[in-house]
């Protein structure tokens, strides 16, 4: 088999990799409750740690009501007997539109298009000439699309997430979200902010902070599902509340052609 074939035939399990991770897991649940608690106290938890990261992020969502960004993502699947961890990396575009409306638009290394439009969550793969659409709310559910761009505010968010704070390293600041839900496919996820830049909403220029106020940008989600796999999404060239993102930038036509399936 050639490598072009090869990539072609690892198309649909990329596919569902990238939901997975982004959205809700479909695996059956193994008990990996030992790694969710040490990746959750990989740091001493102090006092003024907590107060400054989970400021950070309820600022984060105060104030960044839209926004778009290039991200990498890279997915490790964790190793078994005789086999090595396996690692595959993407990259694209995020946009996204408190409260309920976001778009992933993955360049590498295949194309494809997630978007949620407020009712419908869209998936847009156009190397097999298929768009999936999902009712959003049922597709969504807890999930770390609901960290970026789903919740209007810190409260909201704690209605399905115990949020707690670890001390800054990387020179970030990190908040830490455990699912409420006993059942959940997610057992946790590490949102890491940069606290002291503002980003241009045009350029994606890094400009000093006014002295009364912090600009937080979000700068990386570590997220770990149940089945053992970490998904670490990496945010650069951030705009914040740019002018030319409104509801009419997440509206998704299915291309002439193509099959559209509602599961």
């Amino acid at each position: 088999m050639s490598n072009e074939q090869r990539a072609k035939s690892a198309k649909p399990q990329q596919t569902q990799l990238h939901l997975m991770h982004l959205f809700k897991n479909r695996f059956s649940l193994i008990s990996l409750k030992a790694l969710a608690f040490c990746a959750a106290f990989t740091g001493p938890i102090f006092p003024c740690a907590h107060a400054d990261s989970l400021d950070a992020l309820s600022q984060f969502m105060r104030a960044t009501q839209s926004g778009r960004a290039h991200f990498t993502q890279t997915v490790t699947s964790p190793s078994k007997e005789g086999r090595k961890a396996r690692v595959k990396n993407s990259e694209g575009t995020f946009t996204f539109l408190r409260p309920q409306r976001f778009r992933f638009e993955y360049e590498k290394p295949f194309p494809q298009t997630i978007v949620a439009d407020g009712q419908t969550l869209w998936l847009y793969d156009p190397d097999i000439a298929q768009v999936t659409a999902r009712q959003q709310a049922k597709a969504l559910g807890s999930t770390p699309a609901s960290l970026i761009a789903s919740a209007p505010d810190l409260s909201a968010l704690e209605k399905d997430f115990i949020l707690s704070a670890e001390s800054p390293t990387d020179q970030l600041q990190w908040v830490i979200a455990t699912p409420r839900a006993q059942d959940s496919q997610l057992q946790l996820v590490r949102i890491g902010l940069s606290v002291g830049l503002s980003v241009g909403p045009a350029s994606g220029t890094p400009t000093s902070p006014s002295p009364n106020t912090q600009q937080v940008q979000l700068t990386k989600l570590e997220i770990w599902d149940a089945f053992g796999q970490k998904s670490v999404m990496s945010f650069d060239k951030f705009e914040v509340n740019p002018t030319s993102i409104n509801a009419s930038s997440f509206k998704f036509t299915s291309p002439p052609g193509v099959e559209t399936i509602r599961p």
